[in-house]
């Protein structure tokens, strides 16, 4: 027998014997066979069912909120409810920085009362000599668009820290911010502010008026979180969570942190931009204390009660410190509120660092341990 014949015998005699014991097992077993016939696709997922049960429950929230307006008073539907979307914006730009980039930022109340006075400023107002009265759209878009530019400032001025110096910074921005508002009459009438900044009409509909004000905030809000859930999945947001994690282990792939962390810093503006519109057609009015240290913090307690690492989180803290706020003099004097939000903020600090949320979590867990992951 020649070499080649040799090598050609025992490279697909193992082969050939190979595919006979295979054949043999599945002649001897037939369902083997038709396993193997059977596409992968064919084989039932446990995703399936699970974003079935999802979907679900979207529409059946989506539902709920759309009929809300239709069966609950006006105060639960503008004062409770539409205040509630508003500051969840404005939470969700923080907890969008905090929870998905690991930076803590007390400016984001600020960066909404720029684009707020700029309503103000370049709209209209009761403070005539002022303000300039431009059209609604296009005081509110210069307004979300100056928002966005001192987020990105502070974003460049803030993001080569971390930690409390970091918190600190961006707390210093803020009440420096306040201090000039307060102290500024030429630019922002000073302690005074501005009042009569009325939400615009369309088609004779006041968007102040309940029902659609709360639509126009429903749908910005679901608007934020779509963008949020969209973005944090796409490539720019899987690397912010990288940095969030090691930031010397993604600058050492090639990534450039300080772009991700000014870019984050960007789109946390354009929320809290929103949100800042939204505020100000809602109180009809802006003025320092809109923007001072208490409403830097009140943002901060919104992000942490609800949870900062699920964009439902702020929404779900914004309603339970609106609630709080309407309903505390029921509890306790009105003067003690701060008593009230600081007791629960610190209990859910100690006992749940993932907010509201994480004890929903757990719950679900204990009563359901086999979907507990």
């Amino acid at each position: 027998m020649s070499a080649n014949k040799w090598r050609h015998a025992t490279s697909t005699v193992p082969a050939t014997r190979h595919e006979q014991s295979a054949a043999s097992r599945t002649a001897a077993r037939p369902h083997l066979k038709l396993a193997a016939a059977t596409p992968a696709s064919a084989v039932a997922s446990p995703a399936g069912p699970r974003r079935s049960m999802q979907a679900l429950r979207y529409a059946v929230v989506l539902v709920a909120l759309a009929v809300y307006p239709w069966v609950a008073s006006s105060f639960f539907t503008f004062q409770v409810a539409g205040q509630a979307l508003v500051l969840g914006i404005i939470g969700l730009s923080l907890a969008f920085l905090a929870g998905y980039g690991g930076m803590v930022s007390l400016s984001q109340m600020t960066v909404a009362g720029i684009a707020g006075y700029a309503v103000a400023i370049f709209g209209q107002s009761a403070v005539s000599h002022i303000s300039l009265g431009w059209p609604w759209w296009l005081a509110a878009l210069t307004g979300v668009v100056l928002a966005v530019i001192v987020a990105t400032l502070i974003g460049m001025i803030s993001v080569r820290t971390d930690g409390i110096y970091t918190i600190m910074i961006t707390l210093a921005i803020g009440v420096a911010m306040f201090y000039l508002a307060q102290q500024n009459h030429t630019v922002f009438n000073g302690f005074q502010g501005f009042s009569r900044v009325t939400a615009p009409m369309i088609g004779g509909i006041s968007l102040r008026d309940p029902i659609p004000f709360f639509y126009l905030s429903l749908a910005l809000a679901l608007g934020a979180y779509a963008a949020v859930k969209y973005l944090v999945r796409a490539p720019f947001g899987m690397a912010l969570q990288g940095v969030r994690d090691n930031a010397r282990r993604m600058r050492a792939l090639g990534f450039d942190v300080t772009a991700h962390r000014v870019a984050a810093h960007a789109f946390a503006g354009l929320l809290a931009g929103i949100g800042g519109v939204l505020l100000v057609w809602y109180n009809a009015a802006i003025s320092p204390g809109t923007i001072g240290a208490d409403a830097l913090i009140n943002i901060l307690i919104v992000a942490v009660l609800g949870g900062m690492r699920h964009p439902i989180g702020p929404f779900i803290g914004a309603l339970v410190f609106v609630l709080l706020q309407n309903f505390a003099i029921d509890l306790i004097d009105r003067e003690r509120f701060n008593l009230v939000i600081g007791g629960a903020f610190l209990l859910i600090v100690l006992f749940s660092p993932d907010g509201l949320l994480g004890l929903w979590h757990r719950a679900r867990g204990y009563l359901h341990p086999a979907t507990k992951r």
